[in-house]
């Protein structure tokens, strides 16, 4: 489990290139709009894990907010995106789609295999994006980074 903070996650989300990560599993649980501790979490791979590739499964978490389908208009939710060794999306700015290393979750997935990656270290950043794909700004972002053989 990553226990980086949720400002160093956003630091390093900045900072870092990033590895797609798709899939999620939301607890459902719904701590209210504007919740300080609203985040998203990569519940697999594990920081800093040495995975058997070339396939990568990802398992996310939501806490603080639902995950929804996108472009439904729901107070206090949004969707999941994954940054495989890529930069985030500014606040603000569309995420955008068909382009490599972002993954779109728009059917509220919490789930999502990387197929044939290579050999080597990677980075992957969740974030959570609202009905029209902006990143959602009160919601902390998770990096992990793991190692595939």
């Amino acid at each position: 489990m990553n226990t980086h903070s949720p400002i160093g996650r956003t630091l390093a989300a900045a900072s870092l290139s990033i590895i797609g990560l798709s899939g999620s599993a939301c607890s459902g649980e719904s701590e209210g709009e504007g919740s300080a501790d609203a985040r998203v979490q990569i519940v697999e791979p594990e920081a800093g894990a040495t995975l058997a590739g070339p396939d990568v499964r990802i398992v996310l978490a939501a806490h603080g907010v639902d995950i929804v389908p996108a472009g439904m208009d729901q107070p206090n939710s949004g969707h999941h995106h994954l940054f495989l060794n890529r930069e985030v999306t500014p606040d603000g700015e569309t995420i955008p789609a068909g382009v490599e290393g972002v993954v779109h979750l728009g059917g509220a997935q919490t789930e999502y295999v990387f197929e044939g990656l290579a050999p080597g270290e990677y980075t992957l950043i969740a974030q959570l994006g609202d009905l029209a794909h902006v990143p959602v700004e009160t919601v902390a972002r998770d990096t992990v980074r793991f190692v595939v053989n």
